[in-house]
């Protein structure tokens, strides 16, 4: 099924328009990169793949400045 065709799906039972079903993949594409998962159904969703590549970037950014704080720990 592609990602036209659930999000017609979930147009329909849900009552959500375009924004709100982007949204939406969108966050869930956040937490699943958060969490360093990936639901390789939703692939082709662009929404959804934004969403995975922010969640991983925080994941990146929050490493390197912890990395970066342990390196220069007692370094003044």
């Amino acid at each position: 099924m592609s990602a036209l065709e659930r999000a017609t799906g979930a147009f329909e039972e849900d009552g959500m328009d375009s924004a709100d079903f982007a949204l939406q993949a969108y966050d869930e594409g956040r937490a699943d990169g958060v969490a360093g998962r990936k639901d390789h159904g939703r692939g082709d969703d662009p929404d959804y793949r934004v969403g995975l590549a922010d969640g991983q970037l925080a994941v990146f950014e929050a490493e390197l400045i912890a990395a970066i704080r342990k390196a220069m720990d007692g370094k003044n």
